[in-house]
């Protein structure tokens, strides 16, 4: 990570790689992800949280080991790391995909209505697209440095939904992540083409939070068994704190609670 990277995170709240992915990934988990949505149709996303216009697939580490290798990716840990710190895990990896033509803005929003606290940020996403971005399409709205005012969007703004004077639409090729601090507020935008506009987000949070999603009852035993040493610690299966913490906590919606 480069002495650039890390001022991104630290004063924009986010940092774009392109062409991160290579060609046989980004056709890989398009081929998956299409798979997915035929196979599950209707029920896609059910396992956590269907969104009007917005098709989801959710429980993705249950779906092929291709997401697998997404997660772990080292170069992407050493940058969610600068933002939560060394001890964090994954929270949830899903599929988000703007439909065209619907005229539809998803508010802005921190991810699960997350503020940091005393021990600094704890929520961090990734955004890797599998189809371009552009001003057209419903790419990601950010607006920089929003992660250090330590508020929601909705105690600050009287409608999410509107355009922000200080907000930046990120737009990149198919095959580009985006790694973001998540506290800063962002929201996806309309997509005003004919073409459906797909992503995966791979979050993450930090070690003393519940996951968004309970990886270890979600995830099928047989799964569970196989995956490496590092695999389990990253999505907590082994972690008594983290069984406890998702215990507690009923749902995390995706933006406003």
């Amino acid at each position: 990570m480069t002495e650039l990277e890390k001022k991104g995170l630290d004063q924009q709240g986010f940092i774009v790689l392109e062409g991160f992915m290579s060609r046989d990934l980004l056709e890989g988990l398009r081929r998956r992800v299409a798979e997915l949505f035929a196979e599950e149709g209707e029920k896609a996303g059910s396992e956590f949280k269907q969104e009007p216009h917005s098709p989801r697939l959710a429980n993705l580490v249950n779906k092929g080991e291709i997401f697998e290798r997404v997660i772990v990716m080292a170069e992407i840990l050493e940058r969610i790391g600068h933002v939560l710190g060394e001890r964090f895990k994954l929270s949830s990896l899903n599929v988000r995909t703007a439909d065209p033509l619907t005229g539809w803005v998803q508010p802005l929003h921190a991810d699960v209505g997350a503020i940091a606290d005393e021990k600094g940020y704890w929520v961090a996403n990734t955004v890797w697209m599998l189809d371009d971005f552009t001003t057209d399409n419903g790419a990601l709205r950010t607006v920089p440095g929003s992660h250090r005012l330590r508020k929601l969007p909705q105690q600050a703004l009287k409608d999410p939904s509107a355009p922000h004077s200080d907000e930046v639409l990120v737009t990149g090729k198919a095959g580009t992540v985006i790694v973001m601090n998540s506290h800063m507020w962002h929201g996806g935008t309309a997509n005003r083409t004919a073409k459906p506009r797909c992503a995966l987000h791979a979050f993450y949070a930090r070690w003393d939070k519940p996951q968004q999603q309970y990886q270890k009852r979600l995830l099928a035993p047989a799964l569970q068994t196989r995956l490496s040493p590092e695999l389990r610690q990253l999505l907590a299966l082994d972690d008594p704190l983290n069984d406890r913490l998702c215990s507690e906590v009923t749902s995390q919606s995706g933006f406003l609670r």
